[in-house]
């Protein structure tokens, strides 16, 4: 698949995993693409932690069900209708979790690059994602990124010590297709919005710019 296909195509996938799982080289392919990702000070801070086991799998879904129940108490009437119609996950569904953490110590104490922003580190964790997410969708493989869970119970379900940061827990599966139109779009939570590029400073001058 073309890169720029790739990036069209790709979606955050929730109702449409198949059960199974991506084959190993498949996996084997979108793991290493995540681990060509730029780093700050080459520190290559990700760790990958994959979960086939169901019991996990299930005790994980219990735990983020109840997360959109806190969202929803905080929405009124057509906000809080429109969010009761959105799948937020597909962990039991996708036949694989893969959690992705940050360890800030991969480097030692003196990371070129972070000394000044100290998040740099975590910016490259989330390059390492996209870079699996481009590759998953090159192999026609469907991926979701849940975000309704506490850092704490995650770290704790799949043993991170505490040093290690959850950055996502990623639903991985074959699934039947790729959404066309992004699952907030086509539910009518919020649209895509245009690019806007503004020269030389934020009250500079702004233009749209096509992103067809």
């Amino acid at each position: 698949m073309d890169l720029y296909d790739a990036l069209a195509l790709r979606r955050d996938t929730r109702a449409e995993f198949t059960g199974v799982p991506p084959s190993d080289e498949a996996l084997q392919r979108m793991l290493a693409a995540a681990h060509r990702a730029p780093s700050v000070g080459m520190s290559q801070p990700w760790v990958f932690v994959t979960v086939r086991d169901l019991a996990t799998r299930r005790v994980f879904r219990e735990h983020v069900h109840t997360e959109p129940e806190v969202f929803a108490s905080s929405l009124d009437g057509e906000r809080a209708a429109t969010f009761s119609g959105i799948k937020v996950e597909g962990i039991v569904e996708s036949g694989l979790g893969i959690v992705v953490g940050y360890d800030s110590t991969t480097a030692g104490a003196q990371v070129l690059g972070r000394h000044a922003i100290a998040d740099a580190g975590l910016y490259s964790v989330c390059l390492a994602i996209q870079n699996l997410w481009l590759v998953a969708t090159a192999e026609g493989v469907g991926v979701g990124w849940v975000s309704f869970y506490r850092e704490a119970f995650l770290a704790d379900l799949v043993g991170f010590p505490a040093h290690v940061r959850p950055v996502a827990w990623l639903c991985v599966g074959e699934v039947a297709e790729l959404p066309t139109v992004p699952d907030l779009e086509r539910f009518g939570w919020r649209g895509r919005r245009p690019l806007v590029v503004r020269e030389e400073s934020y009250d500079g001058v702004a233009r749209t710019v096509s992103v067809d």
